[in-house]
């Protein structure tokens, strides 16, 4: 079982807290007095209650996070089974497992080992700040050589710093 202090949010992971005031349960519909609960999609679970809706795995047991899809409640192994790959990378086209952290930039998805400049091959990181050129990442460094560079250029096309 996870500690005190553990949190789920609606991306999926799992949270246990510390229960000081009783919740309903969203799967049992009982009263929670235990000393631990769970909250996924903003709904309280015993930690028992937390389940995957096809292997019926304690989610609380099993790991720290779930996923969630088409109002369903599952574990890692069950949403990559029933929905597989998550598309594939812009910035080296292999598939993304469904089951993968990545970065995004507006609509374009990356493997984390991916998100890197366009320029320079920097990581970029949560946080830093980036430009989408052309759709390609710049890092906050070379954005104004990119720029300047692109000024020159006929039919030049708009751009966003992120």
């Amino acid at each position: 079982m996870m500690g005190p202090g553990v949190t789920a949010t609606p991306n999926g992971a799992v949270t246990v807290s510390q229960s000081g005031v009783p919740k309903a349960c969203a799967g049992c519909g009982g009263r929670i007095q235990d000393r631990f609960l769970l909250l996924a999609m903003d709904r309280y679970w015993h930690t028992g209650c937390l389940k995957c809706s096809c292997c019926q795995a304690q989610l609380g047991e099993i790991g720290t996070t779930c996923f969630t899809k088409a109002g369903m409640i599952l574990c890692r192994n069950d949403y990559v089974r029933l929905f597989g790959s998550g598309g594939s990378c812009c910035g080296c086209g292999q598939p993304i497992p469904a089951s993968e952290f990545v970065m995004r930039a507006q609509a374009n998805v990356y493997h984390l080992k991916c998100f890197t400049c366009c320029t320079c091959h920097t990581p970029l990181n949560t946080g830093d700040r980036y430009g989408l050129v052309q759709g390609s990442l710049v890092c906050e460094q070379d954005f104004p050589k990119v720029i300047k560079s692109m000024a020159s250029l006929p039919n030049r096309t708009s751009h966003k710093v992120c």
